[in-house]
């Protein structure tokens, strides 16, 4: 069964990288809450599982990255010639 008014995967990725790049250097996003806000958004539109997939084109792209600071958060990737 395929709901007709699902989200884009492209979409959510999207979507996903404006709400890292509008928290960066305020707050820390963490996959789960990136998850609960685009399914907050969408409603029944978007599962969790969109939420994985649109995560992974981010992460496999380059747009974002993970980081470990005492918990996986998802970051906009360190600009060139920054200190990390």
């Amino acid at each position: 069964m395929t709901d007709t008014k699902s989200v884009s995967i492209e979409i959510l990725a999207e979507e996903m990288y404006q709400l890292v790049a509008e928290s960066a250097g305020k707050r820390n996003m963490k996959p789960g809450d990136l998850a609960k806000e685009l399914i907050a958004k969408h409603g029944p539109a978007c599962s969790k599982d969109d939420c994985k997939k649109a995560l992974r084109i981010l992460i496999d792209s380059g747009r974002c990255v993970y980081s470990y600071l005492g918990g996986s958060f998802i970051q906009l990737p360190p600009k060139p010639g920054a200190e990390l």
